[in-house]
């Protein structure tokens, strides 16, 4: 399994994933696939009140772990999923704590793990019937609007001209800049975002805002590296989160909490089943055999990390990106990279720069990817040629998106407790399959959920 063919390929020509060239040029490829995971892996982790540190660390594991459930077939780096954090945001808006969302999290893992199995057994066919094109669309559409309330409440408001001009650098870069660097447009905004922080405090000093956790508005520079300068160069993840539970730490268990984050799984079937074929079209081979595998290693990849206090994970498209523009499709320059995350998380201070990204950067960042991902659900529509001319998709898809967006809530018991993206699925679910039973279907009615969603 670990041995790679050494080629050395004329300009153009691709490296297999069993196939690798000399160990400098690996070494330099993966640095370019830790270069585009970066950006993403550690906003989300950041967002999700978790630690970017453990994260990055879990990341270069869970690839590992994926390589190897896949039998190196598959090269795929696992970054933080941006799928559970509209289910996180609601979570915390409901008194969790950490040890609440890893705990649902694993949970979400484990079905994806049970998900992943059964197609690896009896095909995909029944994931195809139960969530089609227009249901896959609107879930995933719903987990990125859900979570705009979270940019306008508790990111934008901490530096509303730092967000702006990290906001308008993200689009500029993500679509003027040429190859690789619109690929890492994420990470480029961070640290223009981290610089113009700084020059701010320089040239203006302190702003006044409301920091997330108070009620009241207090004086504050943009850039603080207090916890910077106290962290360690070398040592594993420690210390405690904003919420007073350990950066590591254990889960904890809820099934209302389990319930908003089960979304996420639906976005995480169709964005590994759409890589997955994307890596099949480039390297020339037929993975479906390994689809079920993919899935299930995703899964087990999101549990394993979860039980730590990690963040979950998926397949990520900026990685995808990397192998289109080098065709180096070597399954060694996936393990380098993910070496290079594991030696990362090792190092606090490293974790401790991360988390002193100023909330206005993230206010900036996020308002372009929460969009985004609200958009890719528009775009699995589109991509299935889903038939919105016909009143079956409009009614039965309406009402749970409007649900989901809108923060509507079914109370069942007195502790129990259905809103947002879970009751928004449901209905989308319910709805949808509801209004077409009986009905003869197009293929343009349904479509299946080829398009991969944003993380």
């Amino acid at each position: 399994m670990f041995r790679w063919t050494a080629v050395s390929p004329r300009p153009g020509e691709p490296v297999a994933p069993d196939e690798r060239l000399a160990w400098g040029k690996t070494i330099g490829i993966g640095a370019q696939h830790v270069v585009a995971m970066f950006g993403a892996t550690f906003v989300f982790p950041v967002v999700m009140g978790l630690d970017p540190n453990l994260a990055i660390m879990f990341s270069g594991i869970c690839t590992i772990l994926f390589l190897l459930v896949t039998a190196n077939k598959v090269p795929s780096y696992l970054g933080t999923s941006a799928s559970f954090v509209a289910g996180v945001a609601t979570i915390r808006a409901q008194g969790g704590n950490s040890a609440d969302v890893t705990g649902a999290i694993l949970i979400a893992g484990v079905i994806l793990l049970a998900i992943g199995v059964a197609i690896h057994f009896v095909g995909a066919g029944f994931i195809h019937k139960l969530l089609p094109a227009p249901v896959t669309g609107a879930v995933v559409l719903l987990i990125g609007f859900n979570l705009a309330p979270v940019v306008a409440t508790v990111y934008w408001p901490q530096d509303q001209w730092v967000a702006l001009l990290t906001a308008l650098f993200l689009i500029v870069a993500a679509v003027r800049l040429p190859g690789f660097w619109a690929r890492i447009a994420v990470l480029l905004a961070l640290v223009f975002g981290y610089v113009l922080s700084w020059i701010f405090d320089m040239a203006i000093g302190p702003i006044t805002s409301v920091l997330p956790g108070s009620t009241d508005p207090v004086a504050h520079d943009r850039v603080s590296w207090a916890g910077v300068e106290a962290a360690n160069w070398i040592g594993l993840p420690s210390g405690v989160l904003s919420d007073g539970v350990g950066v590591v730490h254990g889960p904890s268990f809820s099934l209302s909490f389990a319930l908003l984050v089960i979304p996420g799984v639906i976005a995480l079937v169709a964005e590994n089943t759409g890589h997955v074929k994307a890596v099949a079209e480039m390297t020339g081979k037929n993975l479906d055999p390994y689809m079920g595998r993919a899935i299930a290693a995703d899964g087990g990849a999101t549990a394993l990390s979860s039980l730590f206090g990690g963040s979950p994970t998926t397949t990520y498209a900026e990685n995808i990106g990397v192998m289109s523009s080098t065709k180096v499709y070597s399954t060694a320059a996936y393990y380098v990279a993910a070496l290079v995350a594991i030696l990362l998380g090792l190092c606090p201070k490293f974790g401790a720069i991360v988390n002193a990204t100023p909330g206005g950067v993230l206010g900036g960042v996020t308002v372009v990817l929460y969009g985004m991902i609200g958009l890719v659900g528009a775009k699995v529509w589109v991509d299935n040629r889903v038939d919105f001319g016909s009143s079956v998709n409009l009614v039965g898809l309406a009402p749970g998106i409007i649900a989901g967006i809108g923060g509507v809530s079914l109370k069942l018991t007195d502790n129990f407790e259905l809103g947002g993206i879970a009751l928004g699925s449901i209905l989308v679910i319910v709805g949808y399959h509801l209004v077409n039973t009986g009905r003869s279907r197009s293929h343009s009615d349904h479509g299946s959920p080829d398009t991969a969603p944003a993380r």
